[in-house]
């Protein structure tokens, strides 16, 4: 049983030591756990909450290094199949001293990509509160769509369950923009509460206006009472069904690190917030603080706090 759950493609992150090296020019690199919906899994555990990670993994070293990375940070692996017939996906990061840094993908035909979606009904949701879900997961495959709608269609059985969505768009996974346009929204309609960026909102909504993007989602979703806009460096704007709307401030950062990771970190602080009993507007400064934090360390994950670190960060 598990207070949270996530469905995702981990992957072998190798992060370049060299700073300012293009992927090509660089030769030292670290390994690293990567992946959006993991790096929220690891943020919510770190929290002190229990966690599952849905998803498969290739019979090789990176499947077998991913699994255990996973254990180290506490993260349930009961629903984790290898198989032997695919690779485990990985990834490349530059390391930069400013501005986003270069990532490059390899997970094309991936275990990941051929999940079984019957395997979806072996998922015991029973104490499960909250399940976070993300664009990226649909799009790595026909079969990874099927099996996250399966999940959604169980989800929808159990009205207790709050689901989270951020889309996290990678249009490189898509056949055109039109579909991942299309599938995104169709997806994040189905959840409670959906968390854009400002340039997310432009794409799926066509707009960088903040209540418009929030009218958009609380007018046609099925299941959505709460839009959460991330702005930036400015923090987050959230508007809930019942027209209550407001701007919570984000946290000033004298160095960013690295980026990556950030819109993640937000998510564990939204997501462990509302697991506290907080109200909506603290969970979500929680989110900002953790996004700030984030963007402070080199790895996807590394920056996400402890109990402890986290609250004296907020004081």
């Amino acid at each position: 049983m598990s207070d949270f759950l996530t469905i995702g493609e981990p992957m072998a992150l190798f992060a370049s030591q060299d700073e300012d090296q293009s992927l090509a020019q660089s030769v030292n690199f670290k390994k690293y756990l990567a992946g959006a919906e993991v790096n929220v899994a690891v943020g919510v555990s770190r929290l002190g909450y229990s966690t599952e990670y849905v998803t498969q993994l290739g019979a090789d070293p990176l499947g077998e290094f991913i699994k255990e990375q996973l254990s180290v940070n506490h993260i349930g692996t009961s629903y984790i199949s290898q198989t032997s017939k695919h690779w485990t996906a990985f990834q490349m990061k530059q390391r930069v001293t400013k501005g986003d840094p270069g990532v490059a993908y390899f997970r094309k035909n991936s275990a990941a990509s051929h999940i079984d979606d019957v395997a979806m009904d072996q998922i015991d949701l029973t104490d499960v509160k909250f399940v976070h879900l993300t664009g990226i997961f649909p799009a790595i495959s026909d079969q990874a769509e099927l099996a996250f709608s399966r999940l959604l269609q169980l989800i929808h059985r159990h009205p207790e369950i709050r689901t989270t969505f951020d889309p996290n768009l990678r249009p490189q996974l898509w056949r055109s923009q039109a579909e991942m346009v299309e599938k995104i929204n169709q997806f994040a309609m189905q959840a409670n509460i959906i968390m854009p960026g400002l340039s997310e909102g432009e794409i799926l909504v066509g707009s960088r206006e903040p209540e418009t993007i929030a009218d958009f989602y609380l007018e046609n979703g099925i299941n959505t009472d709460t839009v959460i806009i991330k702005t930036g460096e400015t923090g987050a704007f959230i508007k809930t069904k019942d027209g209550n709307h407001m701007m919570i401030p984000g946290y000033s950062v004298d160095h960013v690190v690295d980026t990556v990771g950030a819109g993640d970190g937000f998510a564990v602080g939204v997501i462990t917030g509302l697991l506290d009993g907080m109200p909506l507007e603290n969970a979500v400064r929680r989110g900002n603080a953790i996004g700030s934090l984030a963007v402070q360390s080199p790895g996807d994950n590394d920056g996400y706090p402890t109990r402890e670190k986290l609250n004296a960060y907020q004081l």
